[in-house]
């Protein structure tokens, strides 16, 4: 096990205050990382950083917006300050979703998706990257996409294509760091509960759509956990522009 030790390592998480975020970060503190964690909403992730400390681990709540260029650069600034060295480890989370069909959703909504989950992506990255350069650091990048990435899906067009734009974005990302020592990465995870996509889960139509998995079953939080642990750390020595899925077979479900 400690090859998946991430004993005397930073990770930076962010949409850390919630959700898969959340998981996340407490995963990575319970293998020995001190975890930072990053949203807008400073009480819930002063909560979050409290129930870390409770188990024994250590967290760093910072405010950060992943749209806001003047938000990332601070954040960044701030983590540099109080660690005294870049994240080892980052893992780019922060995501939403705005349904409607493709020709009736407003430019708003469309670039508020986009802006969040593929340009924020960017953002922390070029951050993250430019950071560990400056430092001479090695380090990790771990890019949350989807399985929409990779087959589209009704009604959520801007957040599929947000995906698939995260999931090649990595491997440019992974290209340009390699010679740096900088590893990048990315998991697609399929459906999960979380309080974004549990009321659709529990209803009619999303029962007809777990039983197009072919484990006829959504996902448990802890089933992500083995591919953050293989990606962040030294397990995943010579993994760079990788994209693990993980979905319980959904993405094999015939046409």
């Amino acid at each position: 096990m400690s090859l998946f030790s991430l004993a005397n390592k930073t990770a930076l998480v962010t949409g850390a205050s919630s959700g898969l975020g959340k998981h996340f970060a407490e995963v990575l503190a319970a293998a020995g990382a001190t975890v930072v964690l990053a949203a807008r909403r400073m009480d819930r992730l002063e909560a979050v950083a409290a129930e870390i400390a409770a188990g024994g681990g250590q967290a760093l709540p910072v405010e950060l917006d992943v749209t806001r260029e003047e938000s990332v650069t601070g954040a960044f600034a701030e983590i540099k300050e109080a660690l005294g060295r870049p994240c080892d480890i980052v893992i780019n989370n922060s995501g939403m979703s705005r349904e409607g069909w493709y020709r009736e959703q407003s430019e708003e909504d469309w670039n508020a998706v986009i802006d969040t989950n593929l340009t924020g992506v960017w953002r922390v990255g070029k951050a993250a990257t430019n950071a560990m350069i400056e430092a001479g650091a090695k380090g990790s990048i771990v890019n949350i996409a989807s399985i929409t990435a990779h087959r589209p899906q009704m009604m959520t067009t801007a957040y599929c294509v947000s995906k698939a734009g995260v999931d090649h974005l990595t491997r440019h990302m992974a290209l340009e760091s390699a010679r740096y020592g900088i590893r990048v990465n990315a998991i697609s995870p399929g459906y999960y509960k979380t309080a974004i996509n549990d009321t659709y889960l529990d209803s009619e139509a999303g029962d007809a759509m777990r039983k197009r998995i072919a484990m006829r079953r959504f996902g448990e939080h802890r089933e992500l956990d083995g591919a953050l642990l293989l990606l962040a750390s030294d397990a995943g020595s010579y993994m760079t522009g990788s994209t693990i899925v993980v979905d319980g077979g959904h993405l094999l479900s015939p046409l």
